[in-house]
């Protein structure tokens, strides 16, 4: 009987350390991690382009229309730029987003990076690096999302839908914004490979990017679309084929285009 007493007082000591710890951690509608490709296919100006589209899209009073509409009326987003790697002092760390000066500070701290870009394209190191962040704050999040952007396929690191995979497996939903303002001849179908390779989890959805003017506009429509909850645009019709895209396609790419010389280049 005291051994029974004993074990029980242990469980609800246990519990009740469970529960506090979960009042502690704040609540939140959504965690949104902005994960930003800056290879050197992005030109420094199409940085420049691209960043100042979040941080329009970030100070348009919709988005903290949307922000308010929630049922926590907060929500928390980080943002870092990856190429082949992801760039340490690119990281702005976790924010909670309530108000004006929050997005104000927010998109200044964006603004005061560093502009750089650099060889190789890694969406599965960018992937990998986002999960870790969601996992290891002490936020609590309705939903989990990975907002990739990306003007090429995976080219480095592991295979991206082994990545894409293992974010879906900790209840992340990966959405995608592939770039097209340049289409690749090498994989003109960047669209279709981000149906195919990266998106993926609950509601999960991409829109792309045509054209410099429409960029803004884009990122404030996905991000609107992530914080309020909302289902996600109708299937898009990229091109008519329906053959299934080769996710190693980048990887392959790459193989063909290794210089001798400098074999580490775009590791």
């Amino acid at each position: 009987m005291t051994l029974f007493r004993g074990a029980a007082t242990c469980l609800l000591a246990l519990l009740m350390s469970f529960a506090s710890q979960a009042e502690d951690a704040l609540t939140v509608d959504v965690e949104i991690v902005l994960a930003v490709d800056v290879s050197s296919s992005v030109s420094v100006e199409e940085l420049a382009v691209q960043r100042g589209g979040y941080v329009q899209a970030l100070r348009h009073p919709a988005l903290l229309q949307a922000i308010r509409g929630g049922p926590e009326s907060r929500i928390a987003i980080s943002y870092f730029e990856w190429s082949g790697r992801v760039f340490d002092d690119s990281v702005v760390p976790w924010r909670v987003i309530r108000d004006r000066d929050d997005i104000a500070q927010f998109a200044a701290s964006i603004v005061s990076l560093p502009l750089r870009s650099s060889h190789g394209t890694s969406i599965s190191r960018a992937l990998e690096f986002a999960t870790a962040l969601i996992g290891s704050n002490d936020i609590l999040g309705a939903r989990k999302v990975i907002d990739v952007s990306g003007d090429g396929p995976n080219t480095l690191g592991p295979p991206v839908a082994e990545a894409r995979d293992g974010a879906i497996s900790g209840g992340i939903t990966v959405n995608g914004l592939p770039i097209l303002i340049r289409p690749s001849n090498l994989v003109p179908e960047l669209d279709r490979y981000y149906d195919n390779c990266v998106v993926g989890g609950r509601g999960a959805f991409l829109l792309d990017v045509r054209s410099p003017s429409e960029l803004s506009t884009v990122i404030r429509r996905k991000l609107i679309l992530e914080i309020s909850g909302s289902p996600p645009p109708p299937k898009f019709t990229v091109v008519a084929n329906d053959e299934p895209i080769d996710c190693l396609v980048g990887e392959k790419i790459r193989q063909q285009f290794v210089d001798p010389h400098f074999p580490g280049l775009y590791e």
